[in-house]
């Protein structure tokens, strides 16, 4: 059977500790769209592993797989494999020959846009800069390079002389830069060659619907990984400030070869961040305070303190500063701050409806601890009608007036003692809140996390 993972916000829901968590049962992970541009974090027995390729269950020794929705950028992988390694993890990840490839002039690309569109106004995504759009604009444009292609020299060859001069022309005619070896075809045929030849001697190239279908048929677990979140989908999400992929589970039918009977016989599980929290610009109506050159007309103050001695945090920028430092909201990849609020109802009801949740994981309800009231935004005002769902174009969604719910907070907990003993052992006021999250939806929580470990997650159900 399979069991989907999809993020129910805007990234950093904590995706890959559940795949961790979850990944005993499960025989193979697939990663089914996005690159090296998903961080995630799984810790082990105390050690941490920050990933931003390889799938969350190579920990735990399952089959890794790249789907065909994914972009590869082989040196990121083959770097991520053999730190694994080096710390005594053999990971075994296969790679779809259909996933296309991002070379250094997609990188190179990436930037200047980025650049380009923040000069234009405030129109950046706040990329990562590593090559992810433009490599799935050359996907969508039929000028890509392929996994396959980099076990064919011929083939590569060929491939890389209709492309490089087109991105040569590019970015010396168009954007005005001085080219490098990133817009040479030969350097960049011998160092994709060498990649291919590697991927070929390892055995890391599969087709993977037929890999996929042939391990279901055998009656082993298959769990399918989305990367961001369903409000950043390129389809369902806040445009034009989305990743270039569907994180949604609809993407793990395209991203695999799998069919949709197939995933949709399976478990497709929400993750929630208990607060909701972003990097990137464009509206997001319940945001506390704001992070400077992301928040629209926010101004970066010096920041408040929140030190031991205050007993609670009361302004905006008090809360929005205590949250991102006890949840550690940096961006795995980037390291950047991200933007920090209140738990969105309306978007976990539009992530619930265009993923078919059978069950959610709410994680970082340990962050929340301490704070004598917890609010959510329970649904939107707009033009004097009260919204549940968020509205299809982004620039409504920035006129919404945000409805709260305001819930009475918890005390820190011996969390590791609370994960132990199970869900009960939660306070009730956290047990009210995550209630009211789960009626809402109208899926039960399949875990709570309270923990970056492993053994600090609240199983209450097992999908597999």
């Amino acid at each position: 059977m399979t069991v989907t993972i999809v993020g129910s916000q805007l990234g950093d829901e904590g995706k890959g500790g559940i795949v961790d968590v979850y990944g005993d049962a499960a025989d193979i992970v697939v990663r089914y769209q996005g690159g090296d541009n998903a961080g995630h974090t799984v810790v082990d027995g105390g050690e941490e592993y920050k990933l931003s390729l390889v799938p969350s269950g190579a920990i735990r020794g399952k089959i890794g797989v790249l789907g065909n929705g994914c972009v590869v950028n082989p040196e990121t992988l083959f770097d991520e494999l053999d730190a694994l390694r080096e710390r005594g993890i053999e990971p075994d990840v296969r790679v779809a020959a259909r996933a296309h490839v991002i070379f250094p002039y997609h990188r190179v690309l990436d930037g200047i846009e980025e650049d380009a569109k923040s000069e234009e106004g405030d129109l950046e995504a706040a990329t990562t800069g590593r090559g992810i759009g433009p490599t799935y604009e050359d996907k969508a444009g039929r000028r890509g390079v392929r996994v396959g292609d980099l076990l064919d020299p011929e083939t590569l060859r060929a491939r890389l002389e209709y492309v490089v001069p087109q991105k040569r022309a590019l970015a010396a005619d168009v954007f005005g830069i001085e080219t490098d070896e990133a817009f040479e075809v030969e350097p960049l045929f011998e160092q994709y060659r060498e990649y291919g030849r590697r991927l070929r001697e390892e055995g890391m190239v599969v087709n993977v619907g037929s890999f996929l279908d042939d391990a279901i048929d055998g009656g082993q677990n298959v769990m399918l990984e989305g990367a961001q979140g369903t409000s950043i989908d390129i389809d369902h999400g806040i445009y034009p400030y989305v990743t270039s992929s569907n994180p949604t589970a609809g993407g793990a039918c395209t991203g695999t070869g799998l069919g949709p009977t197939t995933v949709g016989q399976g478990e497709v599980l929400g993750i929630v961040k208990a607060y909701l929290s972003r990097v990137g610009t464009g509206p997001l109506p319940t945001e506390l305070a704001g992070v400077e050159g992301h928040t629209p007309g926010y101004e970066d103050s010096e920041s408040p303190d929140v030190s031991a001695d205050i007993a609670q945090p009361q302004s905006e920028e008090e809360l929005a500063h205590y949250i991102r430092e006890e949840g550690g909201e940096y961006g795995t990849v980037t390291g950047r701050a991200r933007r920090v609020g209140w738990l969105d109802m309306p978007m976990l009801r539009h992530a619930a409806r265009a993923s078919g949740f059978t069950g959610i994981v709410v994680n970082h309800v340990d962050t929340l601890a301490g704070l004598d009231e917890i609010r959510v935004g329970h649904s939107y005002t707009l033009d004097g009608d009260e919204l549940l769902s968020m509205p299809p174009t982004t620039e409504r969604w920035g006129e919404c007036a945000v409805n709260y719910r305001t819930f009475e907070g918890w005390d820190e907990q011996d969390w590791a003692a609370i994960a132990d003993e199970g869900y009960d052992a939660l306070p009730e006021t956290a047990r009210t809140y995550l209630e009211y999250v789960s009626d809402e939806l109208d899926v039960p929580i399949y875990a709570v996390g309270v923990g970056p470990g492993r053994e600090e997650t609240i199983v209450c159900e097992r999908p597999f």
